[in-house]
Formats: C-alpha cells, structure tokens, sequence
C-alpha cells in the first residue's frame, strides 16, 4: 500500500482505533462473550491492519466495495475497521438472509471480496452463483487465522477523505427493492461526536453493550462514542437473546451503557425483579428500533432507578439516531422521542413541504451532516428521498408547544418486528407470486414478544381451494429470511381499498384487532 499525502484530510473510524492502539496499547477495546475472546487495543490494531493489509494484496482499492456477513464477533467487528483501513467500503449483510438476498447485496453494491463465518458460509457460497464480482472469499473460524499469520504487519496510513463512504446499509423502501444508503466516515464520526455531547458525555472510557446484531445500524454505529472515548465494547453472541446471560455480562462486565429494543428490556426487567444483581456501574439505559409501550418506560425506570433512560429514534439514512429523551423528560415527557440532537435539524411537513403547526401531524423531514450522502447507485430513489432539499423520513409525526416530538403513524408500509423492519411491499412481491395468490397485502399485528409480527391477508385465485399455511411458509423460505415470512395468514374475499385502488391497510388492521380476520398459523 503506498503512502500519501495525508495533509488536510479528516480522521477517519479506523484513524481513531489506531490512535488508542499508540495511547492505550494495553486497555481492552472488545470483549467477545460469546467465546470469550478479550483484546487490547494493540492486538486488535495488529490484526486490523493484517486483514487490510490483505485486502490490499488481493487488489482492492479505494472505493471498492467488501462485504461481510456473520453472527456477532470480535472478528466480525475487526473486519469492519479493516475494511476502512484498506481506504474500501464495508457492506454489512445480514446474517438471516437467504442466498438469494445475500446475492442481490452482493451484486447491487458490486463486492469484489466477502469476509463471512462458518456460519453464513454456506449461503455466501450459495450466493456467489449470482455475484460474480466477488473474487475472493476469507472465512472467520476457517482461514482468518492463517491469513493473518501470513499477512504483512506494517501500518500504512493512507489518505481517505472524510467524505469518502465508510459504510453502505442495506434498507428497504416502500417499492420493496432495498437501497444501500451510503454512511460517510463524517456522518459517523459526527454522529458518534453528536451522541457523546447530546447525552452529556461518556463519563469516563465507559463499557458499552448493545443487544442488537452487528450488521444492524445500531450495531454499526452504536459503539463509536465508546471507541472515541478509549473505551470497551462487549459483543453479546447472537445465537438468540437470553436474558439471565445478558444479566450475567452486564454484570461481570460492569456495563456503563446499553442499548436494547423494547422486547429486550421488558425480558431484563422482568428477571431483574426476580434476582439480585449488581448493575450499579449502569449509567445509560438506551432503546429504540420500535415502539415502547408507557408501561414498560415506567418499568425500566423503577428497574434501573440510577441509570439515564434514554430514548434513541431515528433510521438508518441519519446514521442513525435523530431525536433523543432522557433525563428527567424520561417521566415529564413519556411517550415522546424526545427533541433533535445536536447536528440535527427537523421540520414536520405536509405533502407540500409547508411546516404544520403544534399538535398537528405531519412528516419529519431532517438535514444535517448526519444524514447519508444517498443511496448507493440509485440516482432517482436519491433525489426522491431528499425533494425540497431535505430527508424524507416517512415517519409521521406531531411535535408539541415545548418541541418535543411524538411518532404518531409510518407512512412507509413497514413493520417492525423484534427491531427488525419488515417491509410489506418485499413480502407482498414473493407472496404474489405464489399459484393460489390472486391479492396480497401484509400487515403488522400486535405480538406480545416481538412488538409485532406480519400477518397476510391473501384473497386465493380460486374461493374454493385457498392456499394451505404450509405451502405459503414453503414458497416464502427459498426467497425471505426468517423473521419477514408472515406468521399468521388470513383468507378473504376481497381486500379493502380506496377510489384510487389503494388497500386501505388501516381497515385491515382495525379488522385484525377486532378479531374480525380469522387467520391461522404459518410458522
């Protein structure tokens, strides 16, 4: 790798590991709980720069685009910062994915190298049938090891500006196709900089956690306040959410914040109450990626009464956390996301872009150096996103005379299952093309452990021979991961829909909840 000129250029993600790798060469930087691996800012440098170093070897570029694809790890996240330390950009995949989804990532973001698991091996293999790009595979658990070992250990820097694309985040819009919404190394490094002096400071190095996978935005983004702080972040394993084992890691770990979707917190709030823990050393409790009941705010607030009970909203487009309550708010203003954070900037709008007045509902549109730089190689959904010179978030809103802000409704037909989003067009878009699926229309339909949990209301091709759960469940298993097939289906007539031909998914949903739509199991 050759040396440039670095004068004049801004520091990037991987700039900041390796300066605590200098500073603090001994200090933890990853706990890995799944397998107990622990390293010191010096030895994940040394591998980072191994693993970059490689890449480079194997001809990848500036620019050039490197998937990675595997369950929580302190390799999977050290992938990431050499992914940026060879000056390419990472493209995180999910690792529920079919190989069919896995190829379209592949082949939309044009990966030239993929870093997957044992795991997800199998379907990174499989997807490489349809993403021809990807000329070279490196397996973490099979040849990582080697592969270091036998890499050069010389730490280049190389001049990556900071408005170069760190990231590319998979996400999905309304037509169903997903976009790569495109991360800079400064929106993440603001974003990080913004969090940190938005909710007062780390306080110290500090000891974070998340609960949500390392693919997700959270996961992606969630960690950079610690690492910017000198910091160590554990990695749960992803291998399904216990929550005595959580408690146990918080715990040992002496965990200064986490962050965790509702479904979580109630689960740990429960078994909090049961045991006697020590988390004295918890000073910041995060949620977000979907709704929170009053209820359990209440809860987690009596649970952890010495920790700061944060509420994050935001998406991925925005790096990706926008509005924020914590403090005393967490009581004052229950029920709200809170107000903007620092380098944020919103307006709620109607249709016409005009700004509605307190109370009223609109859209919450967003500009800031936050906010992504597009979406990766789709030019039209870019300009679509971003009409009248602001992010269009589809999330409608209602702000109040104090400035605070409350998610009234999504405009986007999306379901948020777990902290997972489901986007109903995909889903519809397979399930169309089953045999005995004349119409289609998903819906999300309250669940006690998920939030919710996607339920079809499928009108048959023919009234007298509707389409068995199984066959739906067997058509959608090649080409949906696991977590967007629907649970329940339910078989109608006809669905309901406006002047226009529109379905009028509100009327589902108030049919669902009414009991109206006799449905049954799927999976």
């Amino acid at each position: 790798m050759a040396t440039e000129p670095i004068t004049g250029r801004g520091m990037t993600l991987s700039d900041i590991l390796a300066r605590w790798a200098r500073v603090t060469p001994d200090a933890e930087v990853l706990v890995d709980a799944g397998t107990g691996v622990r390293r010191t800012y010096a030895q994940s440098d040394d591998r980072i720069t191994r693993l970059a170093n490689t890449l480079v070897a194997e001809g990848v570029e500036p620019g050039d685009r490197v998937a990675v694809l595997g369950l929580n790890s302190a390799d999977l996240l050290e992938s990431y910062i050499a992914v940026l330390r060879a000056g390419a950009i990472c493209v995180p995949v999910n690792f529920r994915l079919v190989a069919a989804e896995v190829a379209y990532a592949l082949r939309d973001s044009g990966a030239v190298v993929a870093i997957a698991d044992v795991v997800t091996a199998g379907a990174l293999r499989d997807a490489r049938a349809d993403a021809p790009d990807v000329r070279r595979t490196i397996t973490i658990g099979d040849d990582l090891e080697d592969v270091l070992a036998a890499a050069d250990p010389t730490y280049r820097e190389l001049a990556v500006p900071d408005e170069a694309t760190a990231f590319i985040m998979y996400t999905s819009g309304t037509t169903g196709a997903p976009k790569g919404a495109m991360l800079t190394h400064r929106n993440l490094y603001l974003h990080a900089f913004s969090t940190t002096m938005h909710l007062g400071g780390p306080g110290g190095p500090g000891v974070w956690l998340s609960g949500t996978p390392l693919f997700h935005i959270a996961g992606v983004a969630g960690f950079l306040p610690t690492l910017f702080a000198g910091g160590t972040t554990v990695i749960p394993p992803s291998t399904g959410f216990d929550p005595d084992a959580v408690l146990d890691v918080l715990e040992r770990e002496r965990v200064t914040a986490c962050f965790f979707v509702p479904a979580q917190w109630a689960a740990l709030c429960e078994r909090v109450a049961a045991q006697d823990r020590d988390l004295s050393a918890l000073r910041k409790a995060a949620w977000g990626a979907a709704p929170a009941s009053t209820a359990l705010l209440r809860t987690m607030i009596a649970t952890f009464p010495d920790a700061d009970i944060v509420t994050s909203f935001g998406q991925t487009e925005c790096s990706p956390v926008t509005t924020t309550l914590r403090g005393e708010d967490a009581v004052r203003k229950i029920g709200s996301v809170g107000t903007p954070m620092i380098n944020v900037e919103c307006r709620v709008v109607d249709d016409e872009m005009r700004d509605v007045a307190p109370g009223e509902v609109g859209e919450i549109v967003y500009r800031g150096p936050l906010v992504m730089s597009g979406y990766w190689d789709k030019p039209e959904q870019t300009a679509e996103a971003f009409r009248g010179g602001w992010f269009h978030s589809g999330d409608l809103v209602r702000q109040d005379t104090d400035g605070y802000y409350y998610v009234v409704d999504r405009k986007k037909d999306m379901i948020i299952s777990g902290g997972e989003n489901i986007y109903c067009a995909e889903v519809e878009n397979v399930l169309a093309g089953h045999p005995q699926v004349a119409d289609v229309a998903l819906i999300g339909v309250a669940d006690d452990k998920w939030g919710e949990t996607p339920l079809a209301v499928i009108v048959p091709t023919k009234p007298d021979d509707p389409p068995a759960p199984g066959s739906i469940d067997e058509h959608c298993r090649a080409q949906l991961a696991r977590y967007k097939r629907p649970r329940r289906i339910a078989v109608v007539d006809a669905l309901p829909r406006n002047a226009t031909g529109k379905v009028q998914k509100a009327v589902l949903r108030e049919r669902a909840q009414a009991g109206a739509l006799t449905s049954e199991t799927v999976s």
